[in-house]
């Protein structure tokens, strides 16, 4: 049976297919790129996230490690910057000794291993949060429903009586009873690395010094415990506000003076620490104090080892 189908009619029809085969294989391949290429931005960006974690860790890992390296010779980093002073100019760890009465009675330079370092913050932060943390006396205790007395009888029978089942009178929902998760003595303290402690103590002081705020005075051991004295000497030697006394050893007379003064805190130079600096306004030394910064040890104590 013939057919009214043309040749050129078969060979439109023909060539309209593979076209349209042509454009199917190329949305394919299309598509397939675009997948491809989604997955490898996905990839980089998943490769990007973690090495950002990687590096913050190990910034926030290196901090103290980093501030600790960055100021191993600051006695060094002094020296250089006081042969670069003009002739002439006071160099910045040169402060004037006092005496009680406030006159000026020489001038010394304060150490730069403790005047002259790096300053950094979070340091201090984590020094400061562990000495108030370590202060906490963690007694805190509460009764559990077994340390309650009473209560080991069951109060009324388990069913029959109408009113909620109950094995004790000292459980947690009763009046008199045990307390449920309560406080429990706990230590509080937290370790801190000795050099990250000399650090913060460094930064401390170095601020204080930048400050303007240190006073080195000759003698501090006052003759007999007088407090106006003592307000006279704060006064004459300008330490208004908070003021932290460091003494070279134990003064009784020094010590009984200070205490009854709300703005002054007294401490013996082995006792020096990162907190008490940085709540005071001013630091006021004694002479002989500034030599055993960082020694743990007071006059008393070297005398004893050098005999």
């Amino acid at each position: 049976m013939a057919t009214n189908e043309s040749p050129n009619e078969s060979t439109d029809e023909s060539m309209a297919k593979k076209a349209t085969a042509k454009k199917a294989t190329a949305k394919k391949a299309a598509v397939k790129k675009s997948t491809a290429k989604k997955a490898t931005a996905k990839k980089a960006t998943a490769k990007k996230a973690t090495a950002k974690k990687a590096a913050a860790k190990k910034a926030t890992s290196d901090t103290a490690s980093a501030a600790i390296a960055s100021d191993t010779a600051p006695a060094k980093k002094a020296a250089a910057k006081r042969s670069t002073a003009p002739a002439g100019e006071v160099a910045p760890l040169d402060v004037d000794v006092l005496a009680r009465d406030g006159s000026r009675v020489g001038s010394i330079e304060l150490p730069a291993d403790w005047f002259d370092g790096k300053i950094n913050i979070p340091v201090m932060h984590q020094v400061v949060t562990a000495q108030l943390a370590a202060a906490r006396q963690g007694t805190h205790k509460t009764k559990t429903r077994g340390e309650v007395a009473g209560g080991g009888r069951k109060p009324w029978r388990q069913k029959g009586t109408g009113r909620a089942r109950h094995g004790s009178i000292r459980s947690p929902q009763w009046i008199g009873g045990g307390v449920a998760h309560g406080r429990v003595p706990k230590d509080w303290s937290v370790r801190v690395n000795k050099k990250v402690k000399r650090a913060a103590l460094r930064s401390a002081l170095t601020d204080r010094r930048q400050s303007g705020v240190v006073r080195v005075v000759r003698d501090l051991a006052f003759d007999a415990p007088r407090t106006r004295d003592a307000v006279a000497m704060l006064e004459a030697v300008n330490a208004g506000g908070k003021a932290l006394v460091v003494v070279a050893d134990r003064h009784e007379a020094t010590v009984l003076s200070m205490r009854n003064l709300p703005t002054a805190h007294l401490l013996v130079v082995d006792q020096l620490n990162t907190h008490d600096v940085l709540n005071s306004d001013v630091v006021v030394f004694e002479e002989a104090a500034l030599a055993l910064i960082g020694t743990g040890r007071r006059s008393s104590t070297v005398e004893e080892v050098g005999a």
